[in-house]
């Protein structure tokens, strides 16, 4: 049994606009140990979709289907007091910007042994020579010393150092990590998910990658789920999703990614047109108004996630033949 099962996730939200159809019939699942990347434009369901899975979304304008077991307990089922139980203990989570994140009024070293105590039943003491413990973990020098900075006197990269020690500092079983390399410079990205590959090992703890930079999941996933428009639309392991893309989709990401080898002056090449308003979704396949590949079952039938051979564990939401889609992308690279 998988650490983490979602099948046929489903989240909306009731606005004054209509309703946003955020995350749509989404499926996967995630070992202990494993790390397991979501990628896609903004707005592709990514980040509502672990937000989910963290019992982040219930509101009174949100409808939430489908199911969520974690070590097979039900999380869209549990009760706020056992979420929170949950929440910062066994899954944690790194949020995109550290800096709203961590509250401006107490330490870093506080707020981080105010979550092993919450957890714990540590007492202060301990807690904050864990604190202490798990920043130097995570590479801040003079670990006791910063411990009682607060946040503001951090840089960028240790600010999220500091986030990634804290969503640690109780041993979780699954960390969430929604772009963790944001507004970082590309020497800090570098090291913090070097250490988010590293602390995965030590701690045999299970990620979930969130980014919409396929070349940062290259770096720490195992296995990769493509989403658009609130869809999952291809998955597999990352040598299949690099070294034979199956959807149109993923195509035009990897080819917007910019390439050591290529001759100077090449431009990038973009993926054409903007991705589908969730309140307005086009019919059939989402991504058929920007497919230059679209063709008659296209815009009516919505392809089925399957395998792109009978029996293979890498699937693709399109309608085109396997071997169409072979030749095509052999074609493109």
């Amino acid at each position: 049994m998988a650490l983490l099962e979602v099948r046929d996730l489903t989240v909306s939200f009731d606005t004054e606009d209509g309703i946003v159809h955020a995350v749509d019939g989404v499926s996967y699942d995630v070992d202990a140990g494993q790390a397991l990347g979501t990628v896609g434009e903004s707005g592709s369901g990514k980040s509502v979709s672990s937000l989910t899975v963290m019992g982040l979304t219930r509101a009174a304008n949100a409808t939430i289907t489908g199911s969520v077991r974690f070590g097979g307990r039900d999380l869209l089922h549990a009760s706020d007091e056992e979420l929170r139980a949950i929440r910062g203990g066994e899954i944690a989570m790194i949020f995109q910007d550290p800096l709203s994140s961590l509250h401006p009024f107490y330490t870093v070293g506080r707020q981080l042994a105010e979550a092993r105590m919450l957890h714990s039943g540590d007492s202060k003491r301990q807690a904050e020579a864990r604190a202490i413990e798990l920043l130097a973990r995570v590479g801040i020098p003079d670990p006791a010393r910063r411990a009682r900075s607060f946040p503001h006197e951090f840089s960028g990269g240790m600010r999220q150092r500091a986030m990634i020690a804290m969503a640690l500092i109780n041993d979780p079983k699954l960390l969430i990590a929604d772009e963790p390399t944001t507004a970082l410079d590309v020497t800090v990205q570098a090291q913090i998910l070097e250490l988010i590959a590293g602390l995965q090992q030590d701690f045999d703890t299970a990620v979930v990658l969130i980014t919409h930079d396929l070349g940062v999941v290259s770096e720490v996933t195992e296995r990769i789920a493509v989403m658009y428009a609130g869809r999952i639309i291809g998955q597999g392991t990352a040598e299949e999703l690099f070294g034979s893309p199956e959807h149109p989709y993923t195509w035009g990401l990897l080819q917007s990614i910019p390439r050591l080898d290529s001759e100077p002056g090449v431009e990038l090449v973009p993926i054409a047109g903007r991705p589908p308003s969730l309140i307005d979704r086009p019919g059939g396949c989402p991504f058929h108004p920007r497919c230059p590949h679209a063709f008659e079952p296209c815009p009516v039938d919505r392809p089925p996630l399957d395998p792109v051979v009978a029996g293979a564990d890498h699937r693709s939401a399109c309608h085109l033949p396997h071997a169409q889609r072979l030749e095509i992308w052999q074609a493109r690279s």
